[in-house]
């Protein structure tokens, strides 16, 4: 006959799994009251039998380990430190991995943007990332305070559109360093004008796209495109205000100025690529990219293609102040270049050739007569930048 197990024997069970057995010693199991039933079953059980309480255990068998079949429940099984925090306001959509795919790709792009600005500007110009985070985009928006400045730019194939901002300061030192000034910041007026942004557009944010592009292409080919400036934050609503983005935060130096900017790509964004957002796959991707003997045929190709200023020195003329006060139409200026002789012919501030003037056409030209040898140690390669 099968017998069950009382309230009261299931509590004194569960209470020695629970770990009190440990101090208490094995389990004690109330006695049952016998029945007529029960004493007869008892009577004509062979002894060895397995049982309950008051019987011999069972032999020829491993009897079982309550402390291993104990379940961990109660706050005393918990382990400490069991738990961290989450906050379902911020979910996380990216790996750790993958954000240090982002970290590690925005910092070759801040190295090659802050090369290439620093050429155009021709001053010297620090990009630094600090920091890489998931937050909501209304979070992101408020903390754009101040004057920011605001490029929306999409990432075909990529869907969506993405941010890029910066103090508008930044800027203002910038198109002062484009236009020939020494960069720094005057007192501006609310806005830009037209011309501004056009200069801002395509001198600044489209030369850090382009950097930004190449950045990528060890992980997806994209061709960043600018599509508007804007200088409020209102104004940008590239996702709802609960959806979360990547947050890059750069430290950005022109000059003696110190400022911020940040990159904001969305989720949405980014989602289909997110599979490739891989530090592994990376870094076999950049070694494989400097190993390929291609890059090197296609930096040549792109040398070759280079503009370089090219100008035909006529001559020149040492005069006095006085001499150049009066000069006026119709004057004549000596030069020590001799009738008939050669001109020097300049790439960039180095005279490398020599050759003779004339015309041809209706229009002035110079045919090469000479290379001009010079000793490499001689030339500066910084002397257009001073």
């Amino acid at each position: 006959m099968v017998e069950v197990l009382s309230q009261e024997e299931i509590e004194a069970l569960l209470a020695a799994m629970g770990g009190e057995a440990e101090e208490a010693g094995p389990p004690v199991i109330p006695a049952r009251p016998q029945t007529e039933a029960s004493a007869a079953a008892a009577a004509t059980a062979p002894q060895g039998s397995g049982g309950y309480a008051g019987r011999a255990p069972r032999t020829g068998a491993a009897s079982p380990s309550w402390e291993s079949a104990a379940p961990e429940s109660g706050p005393a099984a918990r382990p400490s430190g069991a738990y961290q925090p989450y906050d379902f306001r911020r979910p996380d959509k990216f790996s750790k991995d993958q954000m240090r795919t982002l970290q590690m790709l925005h910092e070759t792009f801040a190295r090659q943007c802050a090369s290439s600005l620093s050429a155009s500007l021709r001053t010297n110009v620090q990009l630094e990332l600090l920091s890489v985070e998931q937050i909501p985009y209304e979070e992101y928006l408020r903390s754009l305070t101040g004057s920011p400045l605001i490029g929306i730019f999409s990432m075909p194939p990529l869907v969506g559109q993405a941010l890029v901002e910066a103090d508008v300061n930044i800027f203002f030192a910038m198109m002062d360093r484009l236009l020939g000034g020494p960069g720094q910041v005057v007192v501006r007026r609310s806005g830009l004008t037209d011309i501004e942004k056009a200069l801002l557009a395509s001198q600044v944010i489209r030369r850090a796209l382009h950097e930004l592009k190449n950045a990528w292409e060890t992980i997806v080919p994209i061709d960043p495109q600018l599509d508007t400036v804007e200088t409020s934050a209102q104004f940008v609503q590239i996702v709802p205000p609960n959806d979360t983005v990547v947050l890059l935060l750069f430290q950005l130096k022109v000059g003696d100025l110190t400022g911020s900017m940040t990159l904001c790509l969305p989720y949405v964004t980014l989602k289909p690529v997110a599979g490739k957002l891989s530090a592994q796959r990376w870094l076999a991707s950049t070694a494989k990219k400097v190993g390929d003997p291609s890059n090197a045929s296609h930096l040549a190709r792109r040398i070759q293609t280079t503009r370089v200023p090219c100008v035909a020195r006529l001559g020149t003329a040492k005069i006095t102040v006085a001499d150049l006060l009066r000069l006026a139409p119709g004057d004549t200026v000596v030069t020590d270049t001799p009738y008939g002789g050669d001109v020097d012919i300049l790439v960039g501030n180095n005279v490398k050739f020599r050759g003779q003037a004339g015309t041809r056409r209706r229009k002035m030209v110079v045919r090469i007569q000479s290379i001009v040898e010079q000793n490499p140690e001689d030339e500066d390669p910084l002397a257009p930048w001073r």
